[in-house]
């Protein structure tokens, strides 16, 4: 059979060797399998719905649903249209799909062999739907990589917008100020850097700067305010905290320990997914998506650095509340991958050394999530700037892919393409939002390219030159 899927995309001019292929079956089945056992899932927002399935209170098939429903829309609307347009995997794409399945199937082992054969779909379908297009009077898959220049750059500037959101206007100004001094300082030094990750990163030192100083402010103040206080206020100030911590502990301590009893199929886990980011087919990021496509692996290592600290608590707290982790834990184990690929130019020896850095990485993350918890609730302005992360991340990719999407359409089909992509769009909030938002655009651009394509067979539409 892979003689045959080999053979099938030797002809339509695939982009992915034989090994690189192979290796991302493998991966998909172990992701099915972990989310068979309901030791991982990628999906957030499935995580919580986990705890019950563990517990026996929600059952195989309803779990899948609920896992299907929060997912179908970053499937179909996200991950595919990102893919085509880059011509990289990504784990909306892969990871998602391979959960369900793995949740679906009764048994490990179909869970295995359904993960298989949704990595050979991914890995050798890809090139056969861009090859398609690239035959089309109007390429719209291609087009699609005009989404890639507002996401680099707008990608960057989710600092500046996370500081006005938790620390007011001024700060927010001053972040932005200095990340586009940051910006131009680099692009005139270093031409040869990607200036988005260095501003991108002075944005969260800054971040991480303001909230450490907000916290320390208010530890002085409370302080203060104990000195003032009698010896019974004071004891109950301190039994209200015991408590507190008691509540954390009695919630997190059950599932820390499954975590923990399970580390050898996370160290597994880490190997995989990090041998999959070392191929150079594979990015675990929107943004990264295009700076793999353009083999800039040490730029696309940084931006997934610093992007992962918008997420850790999420992922850390979710694991913990509900004793699944996520498929790529806190998602350090793709800068690693990248770099190992990209340094190491034996192919098999850096797949070698990828699978052992991801699984070191994966079992320290496993151990070092219990005391992770406890240190997010000592700096609660730190825990509380990664929801402020999240969802300034959300703004500017929603923002950089409206903007992206409207030059797709103008370059596939001048101003009626703009008619359709953006009236498709508007009206999908007119709706109610059928399709999430950030999906909208790619999901318009799809639709509108296929109706452009049928207009000029009718002779109604003629290709933009």
């Amino acid at each position: 059979m892979f003689a045959l899927l080999a053979a099938a995309n030797e002809a339509s001019g695939v982009h992915f060797a034989t090994w690189q292929s192979i290796t991302v079956m493998i991966v998909t089945a172990v992701a099915a399998v972990m989310a068979h056992k309901a030791l991982a899932v990628f999906n957030d927002g499935a995580r919580p719905f986990m705890l019950d399935f563990i517990g026996g209170k929600t059952t195989r098939p309803a779990t899948a649903t609920v896992v299907f429903g929060l997912s179908a829309g970053f499937i179909f609307g996200f991950g595919a249209p990102l893919a085509l347009s880059t011509g990289v995997l990504n784990p909306w794409l892969l990871f998602l799909p391979a959960e369900i399945l793995g949740l679906v199937a009764p048994t490990w082992w179909l869970a295995a062999a359904a993960g298989l054969g949704w990595g050979a779909i991914s890995a050798w379908g890809l090139s056969s739907i861009n090859n398609l297009s690239a035959n089309l009077p109007v390429d719209f898959i291609s087009a699609l990589g005009e989404l890639g220049t507002p996401i680099l750059w707008l990608f960057a500037i989710f600092p500046a917008l996370a500081v006005a959101r938790q620390f007011g206007r001024t700060k927010g100004l001053i972040t932005f100020g200095v990340q586009i001094a940051a910006t131009v300082a680099t692009m005139k030094l270093w031409p040869n850097i990607f200036a988005a990750s260095i501003a991108m990163a002075a944005g969260v030192v800054m971040l991480v700067a303001f909230a450490v100083t907000k916290d320390r402010s208010e530890r002085s103040a409370e302080a203060v305010a104990l000195a003032s206080m009698s010896d019974a206020e004071r004891a109950a100030h301190a039994g209200n905290k015991a408590v507190a911590a008691a509540a954390v502990d009695q919630l997190f301590g059950p599932n820390a320990a499954r975590l923990r009893k399970y580390l050898p199929w996370f160290a597994v886990l880490g190997a995989a997914v990090a041998v999959l980011s070392a191929t150079g087919i594979f990015a675990g990021g929107e943004a990264t998506s295009f700076l793999v496509a353009d083999r800039q692996f040490v730029e696309a290592a940084q931006v997934d650095f610093w992007r992962a600290f918008g997420f850790i608590p999420l992922i850390a707290t979710t694991a913990l509340a509900s004793g699944a982790y996520a498929m790529a834990g806190l998602t350090f184990v793709y800068p690693v991958g990248y770099l190992i690929g990209h340094f190491i130019g034996n192919p098999a020896l850096a797949l070698v050394v990828a699978a052992i850095a991801g699984a070191l990485v994966f079992s320290v993350e496993v151990f070092a999530l219990s005391g992770l918890g406890k240190w997010m609730q000592r700096w609660p302005s730190i825990r509380e700037s990664a929801d402020h992360i999240r969802n300034a991340i959300n703004e500017a990719l929603q923002a950089a892919i409206l903007v992206g999407s409207l030059m797709v359409a103008l370059s596939m089909g001048g101003g009626l393409g703009a008619l359709l992509v953006g009236g498709l769009y508007l009206l999908n909030e007119a709706l109610g939002r059928p399709v999430i938002r950030m999906a909208a655009g790619p999901a318009a651009i799809l639709v509108s390219g296929v109706l452009l394509n049928l207009l000029h067979w009718v002779g109604l539409f003629t290709p933009v030159a």
